[in-house]
């Protein structure tokens, strides 16, 4: 019940976009002769390293077709070996969360990058964006940890809690875990969607706590109030009832597997995401409304205090995903931040025009971000 995502490179043209520094504190102008995204420069010194400007697909220009081919296009077989395991992320409340991992030869594996990946609403480690991201991750050298969120990849009896966008904590536990029993060098983090406001909140709350060494956010649900009202806009509409018909699955699930816990007699029809969130999550999960949730979860109260270098991929024409001023001014202050914003991708896709390996371009390009990054920082350290 996801809106899926992506990876692949291009140059852009007049339907295009430009790497664009963090450096300004409200939206880019665009070009209305050449759909170009004006810019004040590139902070980066070696953006030449790891960037490649996006060129949508033929006939995918708009938001909403890159968004919904995006979610279905696949990709090819992902074949390397795998190790299920299932990995205790809060002792306190005896939740479990189940990572499908990629080990390197044990020769070298502490050594090497570890990508951590984490999926978006309603999604698993399985979703074809993460299962894309990996294959590049592992064909570059890297571990790869795919990480499902609490109840997702069904594991709903793993844990008797629900999952919500507050739970950065769970994948700091999983790098813990991880680290200390390979004693894991590097790790870099990968979030989509609502994974990756988890990853930029885990970084904020981290700051330089090894071993994170660098972060990549596609499309991330930053600011989650203005997020969740852009979903129930009416050209949104058929998104945010995808996301719920999966969440009111899941929450009847759980209420049978812990009855003592769960009613869905009280509920009362829920006809958005944010009544969702305030009937639900909010009283479920230690909020007292949604606004309080949104509030407390969203990363962008925490995204001044990153401190390790950060990639934050987002599309203009994103159906729902919003940035506000504060939050763009926040990134825009911070040096380690980098925010590239693209006339065009929709919703985790960006669908390049490039052929064979290069059609997912926000895969490529933060894949190679990361691995300039925790390069870049293990040749000065």
């Amino acid at each position: 019940m996801e809106i899926r995502s992506p990876r692949a490179a291009a140059r852009t043209t007049g339907a295009a976009s430009r790497l664009r520094s963090t450096s300004l504190e409200l939206p880019p102008p665009v070009n209305p002769k050449t759909d170009e995204i004006e810019t004040a420069g590139d902070r980066t010194n070696d953006a030449a390293d790891w960037f490649t400007e996006f060129v949508p697909r033929r006939r995918l220009t708009s938001g909403h077709l890159q968004t919904i081919v995006g979610n279905f296009l696949p990709r090819p077989r992902f074949n390397v070996p795998c190790q299920a395991e299932q990995v205790v992320v809060d002792p306190g409340d005896g939740s479990r969360v189940l990572c499908h991992c990629h080990w390197q030869p044990e020769a070298v594996r502490a050594g090497r990058l570890t990508f951590v990946l984490v999926h978006g609403l309603e999604g698993s480690s399985n979703s074809r964006y993460i299962v894309g991201i990996a294959a590049r991750a592992w064909a570059a050298g890297c571990n790869v940890v795919r990480m499902n969120m609490r109840n997702c990849g069904d594991t709903d009896t793993l844990t008797p809690t629900l999952y919500n966008s507050s739970q950065s904590g769970d994948v700091g536990a999983v790098v813990l875990h991880f680290a200390l029993r390979f004693g894991l060098q590097r790790v870099a983090l990968v979030g989509y969607s609502m994974g990756g406001n988890l990853v930029l909140k885990l970084a904020g709350e981290w700051g330089r706590r090894k071993p994170l060494c660098a972060v990549a956010a596609v499309g991330p649900a930053i600011d989650l109030a203005a997020s969740a009202d852009a979903l129930h806009e009416p050209a949104n509409r058929i998104y945010e009832w995808r996301f719920l018909r999966g969440l009111m699955r899941r929450f009847r699930r759980k209420a049978a597997l812990f009855p003592k816990i769960y009613t869905t007699t009280r509920v009362g029809p829920i006809r958005s995401l944010r009544s969702f969130d305030d009937r639900i999550v909010a009283p479920y999960c230690g909020f007292r409304d949604a606004d309080d949730y949104y509030y407390r979860a969203a990363s962008a109260r925490v995204v001044d205090r990153i401190a390790v270098p950060t990639l934050i991929l987002r599309a203009l024409d994103d159906p729902f995903i919003r940035l506000v001023p504060e939050t763009r001014a926040a990134l825009a202050a911070n040096p380690h931040t980098t925010l590239l914003e693209t006339a065009h991708g929709g919703h985790c896709a960006y669908l390049s025009c490039n052929p064979g390996n290069e059609i997912h371009w926000a895969e490529a390009t933060a894949v190679r971000f990361l691995l300039a990054k925790c390069d870049q920082a293990q040749n000065h350290s």
